[in-house]
């Protein structure tokens, strides 16, 4: 139905992306992809997916997690650019935003939410 993509930040792109910034030097985990399959979207899986991806990280030790969603306010995202997810997404979650990004997708811009786990 569904999956997403978790891992150290320091072993991703996101370690040397200009666009995304660093907001201090604790080894965060990157969540940057959320998938659901058409046909189960609208169901709550994305949701179940940042809380298992969350589980999976506090498990291994990460001391926080963070997106990389778009800030729509509200306006309807393209399904084939939804894959970060939404600052109201996240937010559910428990995330909170920790920083503004240079990204822009879909016209929206991206901003760098965080959850600390410790």
């Amino acid at each position: 139905m569904g999956w997403a993509a978790l891992h150290p930040r320091r072993e991703t792109s996101f370690a040397r992306n200009r666009l995304i910034p660093h907001i201090d030097d604790i080894d965060v985990w990157s969540l940057w992809c959320l998938r659901v399959r058409p046909g189960y979207r609208g169901q709550g899986i994305a949701h179940a997916l940042i809380d298992g991806a969350v589980a999976y990280a506090r498990k291994r030790g990460a001391p926080a997690v963070e997106a990389y969603p778009v800030d729509n306010k509200g306006e309807k995202v393209d399904l084939t650019m939804a894959y970060v997810g939404t600052r109201k997404l996240f937010e559910a979650a428990g995330f909170v935003k920790a920083a503004d990004t240079g990204s822009v997708l879909d016209g929206f811009p991206r901003v760098l939410m965080r959850l600390d786990l410790c």
